[in-house]
């Protein structure tokens, strides 16, 4: 959107997105930011995905339509930025022009998504001037210019304070246009504000209210890495199945928010009833709804400026290049402006990667080292990214789901974040520093959602390897543990539409877990539960401890050592394979495993073995979830 003189571009553009973790929804308000100035599907795309696969669509549906896509993947993902692919095919099928080449970002890049949101938002930019040129009379808004956001912090009608048309930080102070804070050399242009329809939550997510029954440290002391076991209650009947995730929604230390609020000069607002105001007054609301609130939930009212900021804003998150053009706004400090603007410009992205990614620091570490920096408090929520929860794979499957009719268990193992970057700074998981300081008792909120492994029980007579090493091991255990419920039911006569296995024995298929750690003495996760179900169920499990021996090895390695095996239950089994745990080099190591067993013990080609691999996914037979 633009405006000159009072006149304004009343065309528009809609920006589509899904998001799982919450980056697409970043680089969302970025890319609308700049039109204000001119894999498998995430859940929350779901729904509109399957609206676009409606049969009765012609061909011609969307010849009116130009369109571009620019898709978030991870190349450790056999399907790399397969949601995007498929998005912008489906779009092209119903007539969509694509007036921009698909852009393709890769968190294994060594500078990050940014490496190719920079040129390619800057060839969008390019791009819509020259072939949408705006109308005689209205040029683009500077980036000098502050743009309006959807909505800002407010004092609560009934308690409004003395001195409501300005805003003051410390010995600065903002004039306000409109009831909008603005840096007074932004105060003489208002862009028009933003138009943001429809609400970008996942409803699938079922709410529910735990409590913490378990907090072990599974870990010894003396090791370097502190990993738990929780378990969670409670009182009402959920069901789940191996491989959902159990999404939990951390706090900011009391430390860290006290220590923003100081800096920034937020003392005289952070315990005053606040709400969220509406800044698209000037917009007829039939037409342009007023957006949501910013946060999923709100847990607790009155809400104040403290509470936002211990619930719902990252004080720890590492700033991405929007920060700090927006930060630069809030500083009459013409050095400090002038590094921050720096980081904005895409030819020193390299600069930017060094100083946020590389030593991991976080918003109140930029914040105290610009201090100039004085952020209106009514624009926190507009600053400061969201406090999102954090996802982990369930482990508790079979009998231990469920205790009593009304009570449900959720287990989880989850590694605790600690550790020292290259500048020998101590960093913390937000949520996992949290959840390690949970008593006994303690009550949270947490959501149950579907994974994307699809675990499920008509895969019960077919042999599975599991590959999880470390914390990768909790949603196999959960499917153990699920098999192993399965092969009773199955023995006792419960189950007879399965009535054997593939190994021609009654109950479950083979069931091959390979797991690795650092060492067996202080990683082996849940050896015991193996142990004992070894005696139950057609179990085996293979492990890899890689520092328990003068070289290394991997669960790749012992992967190819039971090569025969491996190949006897997905070839002529007609197994199924799910590779789970840390992201990077794990997965891709292990498909090339794959790969080498396939044509050693197949006797072809590398290119049959990959195309054969290949086959197992498309036939929901290779499934892989990495974090």
């Amino acid at each position: 959107m633009s405006t000159i003189n009072g006149l304004r571009d009343s065309r528009t553009a809609a920006i589509v997105f899904g998001s799982e973790t919450g980056n697409a929804l970043d680089y969302a308000e970025e890319a609308g930011r700049l039109l204000e100035r001119q894999g498998d599907l995430p859940a929350n795309a779901r729904s509109f995905w399957k609206k676009l696969l409606r049969k009765r669509l012609p061909p011609d549906y969307l010849q009116h339509v130009n369109i571009t896509t620019f898709g978030l993947g991870d190349s450790s993902y056999p399907k790399f930025n397969w949601a995007a692919r498929k998005l912008q095919k489906r779009l092209t099928q119903l007539g969509a022009y694509e007036f921009l080449p698909r852009g393709e970002a890769d968190e294994q890049h060594e500078e990050g998504l940014d490496a190719t949101w920079v040129p390619w938002s800057a060839d969008l930019r390019r791009l819509l001037l020259e072939k949408y040129p705006l109308v005689e009379g209205i040029q683009p808004v500077s980036e000098d210019v502050l743009l309006q956001p959807k909505c800002l912090l407010s004092l609560a009608s009934s308690t409004r304070l003395e001195g409501v048309d300005q805003v003051c930080n410390g010995d600065d102070a903002f004039p306000v246009v409109n009831g909008i804070p603005i840096p007074k050399q932004d105060a003489s242009v208002l862009p028009a504000p933003r138009k943001v329809i429809g609400d970008t939550s996942d409803r699938k997510a079922q709410q529910i209210l735990v409590r913490v029954e378990e907090n072990k440290r599974l870990t010894p002391s003396s090791h370097w890495q502190d990993v738990r076991h929780f378990n969670l209650s409670c009182t009402s009947f959920v069901d789940y199945d191996p491989g959902d995730i159990l999404t939990i929604y951390p706090q900011n230390s009391w430390h860290d928010v006290d220590q923003i609020i100081e800096l920034m000069g937020w003392d005289r607002y952070a315990d005053q009833p606040i709400q969220f105001e509406s800044t698209n007054k000037m917009e007829k609301a039939d037409f342009y709804p007023v957006p949501p609130a910013p946060f999923h939930k709100l847990h607790s009212e009155p809400l104040t400026l403290r509470k936002v900021l211990i619930h719902y804003l990252d004080v720890r998150a590492i700033p991405r290049r929007s920060f700090f053009s927006m930060i630069a706004h809030f500083t009459n400090d013409a050095m400090h402006k002038e590094r921050l603007l720096e980081f904005t410009d895409p030819q020193y992205i390299d600069e930017l990667y060094d100083y946020t990614t590389r030593p991991r620091r976080s918003i109140l570490e930029v914040l105290q080292e610009f201090d100039s920096v004085k952020i209106p408090w009514q624009w926190a929520a507009n600053v400061v990214p969201n406090l999102r929860g954090r996802q982990f794979s369930v482990a508790s499957g079979g009998s231990s789901k469920h205790i009593a009719q009304d009570q449900t268990n959720f287990e989880i193992l989850a590694a605790i974040v600690r550790y020292k970057t290259v500048l020998k700074r101590l960093r913390e998981g937000v949520c996992t520093r949290y959840i390690a300081g949970l008593p006994i008792g303690t009550n949270l909120n947490v959501t149950i959602q579907k994974g994307g492994l699809n675990m499920h029980r008509a895969e019960a007579s077919r042999p599975v390897i599991m590959i999880g090493p470390g914390t990768g091991v909790a949603p196999m255990r959960s499917l153990i543990w699920e098999r192993y419920r399965w092969h009773q039911e199955m023995l006792d006569g419960r189950q007879d539409s399965i009535c054997s296995s593939a190994n021609g024995f009654p109950g479950v298929g083979d069931t091959v877990l390979f797991y690795g750690g650092r060492n067996r003495e202080a990683d082996f996760f849940y050896h015991q539960e193996w142990h004992e179900l070894k005696e139950k169920m057609p179990l085996q499990v293979f492990t890899a401890f890689s520092r328990d021996q003068p070289e290394k090895i991997y669960v790749q390695n012992v992967l190819k050592e039971q090569c025969e095996l491996v190949y006897h239950l997905l070839h002529d089994q007609e197994g199924v394979v799910y590779v789970c745990g840390s992201s990077g080099k794990m997965p891709q190591l292990v498909r090339a495993a794959l790969v080498e067993i396939f044509q050693a013990c197949g006797r072809t080609s590398s290119p049959a073995a990959e195309n054969y691999l290949q086959r197992l996914e498309r036939e929901g037979r290779y499934k892989q979830e990495t974090w």
